[in-house]
């Protein structure tokens, strides 16, 4: 008899490991997401990707807005006796009282090699501190944080220009492709879990907006560090006469000078160590633009400083 899985999920990145499970024929009753969001403007709801793309193949779709506390969710999945619920990038924490619903418990596709970042954005500190590799982990959810005992990890170099938008796709693909083989060995028996060093934990909290200011006074490397960690969103910035400017991609350059000063035609900024080209940039409320069509109608010129 098939087995019934569970998908609980929300961003970009869990929906091709749900396509991938679709494809190859794994029954999934029921698909749950976050509710739809309203817009910047507030005119419209948008629904979640993983959402939407469950709509266009027809699976059903449950948008609670918490899983704490709610008889009726709990009283749904128990009825609905699921073999596996699997959980990729869902955005709430499972409540105690769920997790034995599930005849082989709940599975989780977390973006990092436990127990290194665990919590909610270990693709953006990965890279925002300059670590040479990621990777997918696969494991059980417990009551505590990323915590769960592990069954598989995949390993990713890192290459230096990668940025986080990036990366989260690369890893998606390995997840997708590596979590057909996990499940069908869960059902075999066939798959052993191992608790984590809980001393080598580090944790990856949430990204605040305000992290993306970013400080000419930290070394290149670092500044593009943040650039690429945290693009597209919510990107890296700087302020000039009140506005904000978001850095979408910039590399090393190897001029001198004061931190934040522009040195060169080519908007090529001084850091507390070495200096940054700029590649592409954003203007507060404007499309984003490379370089080149940027400096045609900008004032911030060679002489000025951004800090």
């Amino acid at each position: 008899m098939k087995k019934k899985i569970v998908f609980m999920g929300t961003s970009n990145f869990a929906v091709p490991i749900l396509k991938s499970l679709y494809q190859n024929g794994y029954p999934i009753p029921v698909v749950y997401t976050q509710p739809p969001k309203k817009s910047n403007r507030g005119q419209k709801f948008n629904k979640s990707p993983i959402n939407l793309f469950s709509e266009n193949i027809s699976l059903d779709v449950r948008t609670p807005q918490s899983l704490k506390n709610n008889n009726e969710e709990e009283t749904y999945l128990k009825e609905l006796k699921p073999d596996i619920i699997l959980v990729v990038s869902y955005g709430q924490i499972i409540p105690k009282n769920l997790l034995n619903i599930p005849k082989y418990g709940f599975l989780n596709v977390h973006a990092s090699l436990l127990p290194k970042w665990r919590g909610a954005a270990p693709i953006q500190r990965s890279i925002m501190n300059l670590d040479k590799e990621s990777g997918i982990s696969i494991m059980k959810i417990n009551e505590d944080l990323d915590e769960g005992p592990v069954c598989n990890q995949y390993s990713l170099n890192i290459p230096e220009k990668m940025n986080a938008e990036e990366l989260s796709e690369k890893l998606s693909l390995i997840a997708s492709e590596k979590i057909l083989d996990i499940l069908d060995n869960i059902y075999d028996g066939n798959v052993e879990f191992k608790d984590q060093d809980h001393s080598k934990a580090t944790y990856a909290r949430k990204i605040q907006k305000l992290e993306g200011k970013i400080d000419w006074n930290e070394n290149a490397e670092k500044i593009i560090g943040k650039i690429n960690g945290l693009y597209p969103y919510p990107g890296a910035f700087f302020l000039f006469n009140g506005e904000r400017y978001k850095i979408l991609k910039a590399k090393k350059s190897s001029t001198t000078g004061k931190p934040g000063d522009i040195v060169s035609e080519n908007f090529e900024v001084c850091c507390g160590e070495g200096s940054i080209k700029v590649l592409s940039i954003q203007r507060e409320g404007k499309r984003v633009q490379q370089i080149n069509e940027f400096l045609l109608g900008t004032q911030i010129k060679k002489g000025f400083n951004i800090a």
